[in-house]
């Protein structure tokens, strides 16, 4: 038996094209306080009521659970209150409807424990700040079987994995795109737009109210160095080959229950970078990256660049992990022990002489292009580098760096401790 219910819900004028789309994939990029949120989760209701399909199952997707929480679980109670029969779950974020429909609320934060399980929608909030692989290896593949469908929402961050998304739709018509400006929707007061022009940065209300993809991110410590890589001149973000002239020097960040990151690059005798490939995974054995490196039979491998931690001993096999790649075949060196601040800098002063690979090291650029600084929003002062998603591509580069700049350092040392005058012949 079906039945009429009016839900508490007021479309707005922009939005109603997000509503109305017959795309399986879709995106929304939108001004702050556009109604995004409200919108989308009104959208995965109103799709939860309708779907046919026996036991539905539906998502919103927020980058923390936290923030999943404190965003949209309001909304979406709101939403399903007039519905009879429906049971709210505040333990677990979720709501199960009549017609045996579930909704759920996760973060992508810890977006391993949406392994194995179908949905027939999704909505993704701010991916902009997600790992993008919580779409490619997690979420995607719980949409294959049901055929179902997913939608992007946010506010730019760079031209990151949500710009590629959005780039994809804007050119697919097989997908969704909507863009909406604080300039042209109408949504915000005129005077009040003014008013926040005035007390922002350019490039925060480029951003945060005129979408756009271009504008600097706000602590981002790479972004800049990377887009005058990649536009040039010269570009130094395309094809670049492998020398087999030249050693591979494959400079790890070893994380512990997460991600391990490996950079490969080579330094040719022009003081150049080459960041030639790429890996990264998690949940898997010491041995899987070394079958990784292994796999890449092409390349003649210097010392490995390990971090000062993979010294540590663990405890349930009482070896440390510069022991055990040591006994499956490689030897290593540790980086120089500086601190994240020198360790930046030293990014720094080394990307403009940096040419990267854009197709084997796409993941690890998607990474260091958003690895930014912790900002107070009250005090407004730096607290440090983000601990995210980013951090072990990051850190991998910094002891790659660190690792390159340390003989020249001691090079020059040498050179300025040279005897100059009567005695110089003995510096010789």
């Amino acid at each position: 038996m079906e039945i009429d219910v009016a839900l508490d819900y007021q479309c707005r004028d922009a939005f109603r094209p997000l509503h109305q789309r017959k795309q399986r994939f879709g995106v929304a990029v939108a001004h702050r306080r556009a109604g995004k949120t409200v919108a989308s989760i009104m959208d995965v209701v109103d799709a939860a009521l309708r779907c046919k399909l026996p036991d539905p199952r539906f998502a919103y997707i927020a980058p923390y659970y936290a923030q999943a929480k404190d965003v949209a679980w309001g909304y979406l109670k709101r939403f399903v209150s007039p519905i009879p029969g429906v049971t709210v779950n505040e333990s677990e974020l979720r709501v199960d409807l009549p017609n045996g429909g579930r909704i759920r609320l996760y973060g992508a934060d810890n977006y391993d424990r949406l392994r194995g399980i179908y949905l027939d929608g999704v909505v993704l909030d701010e991916f902009a700040d997600m790992d993008p692989r919580a779409w490619s290896e997690v979420i995607r593949p719980a949409l294959a079987d049901r055929k179902g469908w997913a939608l992007f929402i946010g506010t730019p961050k760079g031209r990151n994995a949500f710009w590629e998304v959005y780039e994809r739709a804007s050119n697919d018509p097989e997908w969704f795109a909507l863009r909406l400006k604080a300039s042209e929707t109408g949504i915000l007061d005129p005077d009040e737009l003014e008013a926040m022009r005035g007390e922002m940065s350019e490039d925060e209300y480029a951003r945060e109210m005129e979408t756009s993809f271009e504008a600097a991110i706000e602590g981002s410590y790479y972004a800049r160095l990377l887009t005058e890589a990649e536009t040039g001149p010269p570009k130094r973000i395309g094809h670049v080959p492998h020398d087999p002239g030249l050693q591979v020097h494959a400079a790890w960040d070893l994380g512990i229950g997460d991600s391990t990151a490996i950079w490969l690059a080579q330094f040719s005798p022009g003081r150049e970078i080459r960041l030639i490939d790429y890996i990264e995974n998690s949940g898997v054995a010491l041995s899987w990256y070394a079958q990784a490196l292994r796999h890449r039979s092409q390349y003649d491998y210097a010392p490995l660049i390990l971090p000062h931690d993979a010294q540590a001993r663990e405890l349930g096999t009482g070896k440390s992990r510069t022991e055990m790649l040591e006994e499956l075949g490689f030897k290593v060196r540790i980086a120089p022990r500086l601190g994240p601040e020198d360790g930046i800098e030293a990014v720094r002063r080394l990307l403009p002489r940096t040419w990267i690979d854009e197709t084997k090291c796409a993941d690890g650029l998607r990474a260091i292009r958003d690895y930014r600084e912790k900002v107070d929003p009250k005090r407004r002062v730096s607290m440090g580098p983000l601990h995210d998603w980013t951090s072990h591509s990051a850190d991998a580069l910094r002891y790659l760096m660190t690792a390159y700049a340390e003989p020249h350092a001691k090079r020059e040392e040498r050179r300025e401790r040279r005897p100059t005058g009567a005695n110089a012949w003995m510096g010789r």
